[in-house]
């Protein structure tokens, strides 16, 4: 996959992913909103403001000043910031904690309309530049790939809280699946440590379903088929797997939906450390 995606494809996916988190939150009763998340500290109010305040950062924009009726938080301290870039997030919740949920939906499509009228407007020069990201230095393009997976993982926070089934595939899924499989070979050799000369098989089921074959050779990679039987073969839905890796969810508490066969310590290895997301 390029590093750089086509401009047209995000600039029309990008703003298609916001609408449909407006129509899931469009409505909500207020306590509602203050529903939690399988995200720690987070509610589905918490969510939005949180890509209320990355789209906002990214058109130069500020946190609003603190309500001086809220009280005043260190949010180095809360023990879901564990990091600069969850600092970053959780000023922008923090901030905008004290307004309505209608109040702040209005602000999410004030803030995704001028989002998409800028990537509309934007040349391949500015789009193709070199910009920080979430996973380091890459081109703009490849930083609203990012983009639109968070804001797609995120769309699955909320649905998961309010208890509700909203559509996994589709041209929104498939990229946002494209960008979270670039990392799932590092986590393998780095995080899992799987043996060398191991011949990993997931098969995916569900709305983005694949058959996905990683060789660890020195390092791992994708391949198009393994040169043996595999290792292990792990079988579950690709929600699942996107759950797993963003670390919504446990794989313990999920087993009964996950086939292993083959090595089972090494398919359980994979499944339960897979999280790898901020």
């Amino acid at each position: 996959m390029t590093d750089t995606p086509n401009q047209a494809e995000l600039a029309a996916l990008l703003p298609e992913q916001w609408e449909s988190i407006a129509a899931l939150v469009d409505g909500l009763d207020e306590h509602v909103w203050r529903k939690p998340t399988t995200l720690p500290g987070w509610t589905v109010f918490d969510v939005v403001a949180h890509i209320v305040g990355t789209e906002a950062f990214l058109l130069g924009e500020k946190p609003p000043a603190r309500d001086r009726s809220q009280p005043d938080i260190d949010v180095h301290t809360l023990p879901h910031v564990r990091n600069e870039t969850a600092v970053f997030n959780e000023i922008w919740i923090q901030r905008l904690r004290p307004l309505t949920g209608s109040a702040l939906l209005q602000r999410f499509r004030d803030v995704t309309e001028r989002r998409r009228k800028a990537l509309t407007e934007m040349d391949n020069t500015q789009w193709q530049a070199q910009s920080q990201s979430p996973i380091g230095p890459v081109s703009y393009g490849r930083f609203m790939r990012v983009r639109l997976f968070d804001c797609w993982m995120h769309e699955l926070d909320i649905a998961d809280a309010l208890g509700v089934r909203v559509d996994e595939g589709g041209a929104r899924g498939e990229l946002a699946l494209a960008e979270f499989l670039q990392t799932v070979p590092r986590v393998i050799a780095k995080v899992i440590k799987a043996p060398e000369g191991s011949r990993i098989t997931f098969e995916l089921t569900g709305p983005l379903a694949r058959t996905l074959h990683i060789a660890v050779e020195g390092r791992a990679r994708y391949v198009d088929a393994l040169d043996g039987p595999p290792t292990t073969t792990v079988t579950l839905d690709s929600g699942l797997l996107v759950r797993l890796g963003g670390g919504r969810v446990t794989a313990d508490s999920r087993m009964g939906e996950i086939g292993i066969t083959g090595d089972d310590d090494l398919g359980r290895q994979l499944v339960r450390k897979l999280a790898f997301t901020i």
